[in-house]
């Protein structure tokens, strides 16, 4: 990992406006809107694997798709390579599709069934105008090679349909990376897909990850996978980073409260392992009308009054490069918890 800065990200917000009724225009003057992503700030390094880790609804996949500038930007700015992307237009952003590119969650729903295989993979060729002829087919053939489907010609000429769960994503990470992208994003590659082939895509991932030189960005619910694969990690709540840090410092020394919680859930093999089960009480609430104060108060186990209803928390650096964003970090009743 380089301390080259690939993707930066400051104060980035998306609000989708809520559509309402008629009489509930008539009714109602004042605009709703859902607070996907509501102000955060971090940065990806080259070669580096950043994990966005979060229930769902916390504003992971709508963070990736607005670096990539699929979803446009209430406000905020995105940095690619210290360039501002985030007003380009669709003309300007076009050379740079070929450098960005995104893995989908669902391989059965990303890919086209009725295009062959060969189309698939070929088709961000096209679209930039890449390669034709020969040495079109051998870029298609080395992508698939890439990510194991050899030999090559076995699988040129299926369609989808025909491929199992982990062969189609493979196909989708192909299709990715048959550009030479510099910044993967990739939106739970592997949660569709059985146990028994998940760690064979995400070894997958890192070795292309390694051959490529790319950066990526990780989203998923899994904090054990982010351990595995990430150098960094964020965690988001409802649109806010609570906590960020290396994933080792994330999972095995948790500043906020939050952090604990989700580490809690993680499974672990031994049964015979004595560990204290922290239950997060209630719902996420509505992003349409979040909390005050800190949005995770109304959860928060150890959240006190009035400070933590009242006064939104910065996302304060407490060690190095260790960031969270808790009123209670240090306090008597944090450490109780925390240590717990």
């Amino acid at each position: 990992m380089s301390d080259e800065t690939v993707i930066k990200v400051k104060n980035l917000v998306k609000w989708f406006p809520v559509r309402m009724g008629f009489l509930s225009t008539i009714f109602t003057r004042r605009q709703l809107f859902v607070k996907a992503v509501d102000g955060i700030d971090f940065d990806i390094r080259k070669k580096e694997v950043f994990g966005l880790v979060g229930e769902s609804g916390s504003g992971k996949t709508t963070t990736g798709r607005l670096i990539l500038r699929l979803t446009d930007v209430t406000s905020g700015t995105i940095e690619f390579e210290g360039k501002d992307i985030t007003s380009l237009s669709d003309q300007e952003l076009k050379p740079l599709r070929k450098r960005m590119q995104i893995v989908f969650q669902d391989p059965y729903e990303s890919l086209n069934p009725r295009m062959l295989v060969r189309d698939i993979v070929s088709e961000p060729l096209h679209v930039q105008g890449v390669a034709g002829g020969e040495d079109e087919k051998k870029l298609i053939t080395r992508a698939l090679e890439d990510v194991e489907l050899a030999p090559a010609e076995e699988f040129l000429y299926r369609f989808p349909h025909e491929l199992s769960g982990g062969q189609r994503q493979r196909v989708a990470v192909a299709r990715a990376f048959v550009l030479s992208p510099d910044f993967i994003v990739a939106d739970e590659p592997v949660s569709m897909l059985d146990v028994s082939i998940r760690a064979e895509i995400l070894d997958l991932m890192i070795n292309l990850v390694d051959k490529f030189g790319a950066s990526f960005l990780y989203v998923t619910h899994d904090l054990a996978l982010a351990r595995h694969l990430c150098n960094r990690i964020g965690v988001m709540y409802l649109g806010k980073i609570m906590e960020r840090g290396t994933a080792e410092k994330i999972v095995y020394e948790p500043l906020h409260p939050y952090t604990k919680a989700l580490i809690s859930a993680v499974p672990v093999p031994d049964p015979t392992t004595k560990r204290s089960e922290i239950v997060i009480k209630g719902e996420i609430p509505s992003p349409i009308n979040p909390p005050s104060g800190c949005r995770f108060h109304t959860r928060c186990p150890i959240a006190e009054f009035p400070i933590c209803k009242e006064k939104e928390p910065p996302l304060n650096e407490n060690e190095s490069g260790h960031f969270a964003a808790c009123h209670l970090v240090g306090t008597t009743s944090w450490k109780k918890y925390i240590t717990a």
